[in-house]
């Protein structure tokens, strides 16, 4: 069977054998994707691993006409995925690092928030047209990547873009409009 065959195949099937069998020539290139972006040879290897378990189900929904192309995407999108997960959990004392004018301007920032502000938010977010809100939602509030959004509402990659950019600027007049007394 040729690469399509096997994609076919695959996907109506869930053969992991057949899965394994295409994915196997294409290892040694993802690794140098991952490797290019952890600069870590174990995350690399692990990065390698669980791409191919999340193919396992992404095969079987997508429509996938080159697999070499559209498997360095996902590996790609996989690996700049990890590295946004990573950039957030970075650990430090903030207290510790904090010097008492920085304190004190955190703790102005933080009161200038009332639950009017927060009601005003979810006014505005009402007030975008539905795909615009759910794709802000999804991305702001949950922090999902664009091809996330595009997987789960079913709206085009670049679609989902628009929304986004948009639904923002919308959301921002909208605030601001609140904020001037108009």
């Amino acid at each position: 069977m040729d690469e399509k065959e096997q994609l076919v195949y695959y996907k109506q099937t869930g053969d992991l054998q057949v899965l394994g069998e295409l994915y196997a020539p294409y290892m040694s290139l993802l690794y140098g994707v991952c490797f290019k972006y952890f600069q870590e040879q174990a995350a690399s290897q692990d990065a390698v691993m669980q791409i191919f378990e999340q193919l396992i189900h992404k095969l079987r929904v997508h429509e996938v006409d080159n697999f070499k192309s559209w498997l360095y995407v996902f590996a790609r999108n996989y690996c700049l995925m990890e590295l946004r997960k990573q950039k957030g959990k970075m650990q430090v004392d903030i207290e510790d690092n904090m010097s008492e004018s920085e304190q004190k301007l955190v703790t102005e920032e933080e009161t200038k928030w009332t639950e009017d502000d927060f009601d005003k938010v979810h006014e505005c977010l009402a007030s975008l047209s539905p795909e615009q809100a759910v794709c802000v939602r999804l991305f702001y509030l949950e922090q999902r990547c664009y091809k996330d959004i595009a997987e789960e509402t079913a709206y085009d990659l670049s679609k989902v873009k628009s929304y986004i950019q948009n639904g923002k600027r919308n959301l921002k007049i909208c605030m601001e409009s609140g904020k001037h007394g108009k």
